[in-house]
């Protein structure tokens, strides 16, 4: 199987002023009256479909020794290959609600590809996507230098990088959720909030991509700007997931004794390595339930389509 290539009309409307969320559905047939008590949620920073060699890729590129001819064909490999492990049931069960997080559209880095509509074409889903607004005439500012590895977006290129939600059911009361940030506009961040037919009701899933760059406390700010969102659906099942960056040692228990200090529980203990390089493993993403059971979790190891693996939780109707 091969993908088509993106069409010009999706990358061009990047180029459009201002926020958009983009939506639209490959979904095979309409599922709009299924209401399933059991789902399979998952998050995945897909890291633009490169692969999982952050550092090594960094030093390469750096060095003049990279293959950019080949990022179109290696990008749509890996979004196939995510594909698969996304619904063969091999490293995980089949997801029927997906949180994408740098979920590039027409960029460079990316091959030009748009990741979340091709991997959404792929499984056969309806998809929402919210893209990032950075600069256009200015280089980024500096990072830490253990985040200075990412291959950065380049300076006027029309593409740009973004949160997308996939769904195996229909996408309902869909909005992108501006995060707040301070210290470099090349660094905003998004949520995105959407809904599905769940047991008798709806489950309201935000799929949040958090600062690394930020300090404890502006990342707590980040997640309290979801939970805004989510107070006004707590009568209903919420799942808060996503990329939370929680890198340092503090950040964790920080972001954890919030979320729980608002009624959200996550079966994944502290330490969990969701992210690697190398033999580094660190703790970034994460899933918070309220109002739902929690059957079973994992982590979808083994899988090289990001620096990131894929971490997933079946959930139950009904209170934990």
């Amino acid at each position: 199987m091969r993908l088509p290539a993106t069409a010009t009309t999706d990358i061009e409307t990047s180029r459009l002023p201002g926020p958009v969320l983009e939506r639209d559905s490959f979904a095979a047939i309409d599922e709009a009256g299924t209401r399933a008590s059991k789902l399979v949620v998952a998050t995945y920073n897909i890291r633009y479909a490169v692969g999982s060699h952050l550092i090594a890729g960094s030093l390469f590129r750096r060095a003049g020794l990279g293959r950019p001819s080949r990022r179109p064909a290696l990008v749509e490999q890996n979004i196939l290959k995510a594909a698969r492990a996304l619904t063969d049931g091999a490293r995980m069960p089949p997801a029927d609600v997906i949180a994408l997080q740098e979920a590039d559209r027409g960029t460079i880095r990316a091959g030009g590809r748009h990741v979340a509509r091709e991997l959404a074409r792929a499984l056969r889903m309806h998809y929402v996507r919210a893209g990032m607004t950075t600069p256009r005439d200015e280089a980024p500012k500096d990072r830490q230098w253990y985040l200075n590895f990412e291959e950065p977006l380049r300076v006027g290129e029309a593409g740009d990088t973004g949160v997308a939600t996939l769904s195996r059911l229909p996408l309902d009361d869909v909005a992108r959720v501006e995060l707040p940030w301070s210290e470099c506009a090349w660094r905003p961040r998004l949520a995105i909030r959407a809904c599905v037919p769940f047991g008798l009701g709806r489950l309201h899933v935000f799929n949040s991509h958090i600062d690394p760059h930020a300090g404890v406390e502006e990342q707590l700010e980040q997640h309290r700007a979801v939970l805004a969102q989510a107070d006004a659906v707590s009568a209903e099942p919420t799942v808060l997931l996503g990329d939370f960056n929680t890198l340092s040692r503090e950040s964790r228990p920080a972001m954890r004794a919030l979320l729980e200090s608002r009624g959200y529980t996550t079966p994944i203990p502290m330490g969990t390595g969701t992210w690697r390089s190398g033999f580094l493993r660190l703790h970034a993403d994460w899933i918070f339930v309220r109002g739902v059971r929690v059957c079973r979790w994992g982590v979808a190891r083994r899988l090289s389509v990001s620096d990131h693996w894929p971490v997933w939780a079946e959930i139950e109707a009904g209170d934990g």
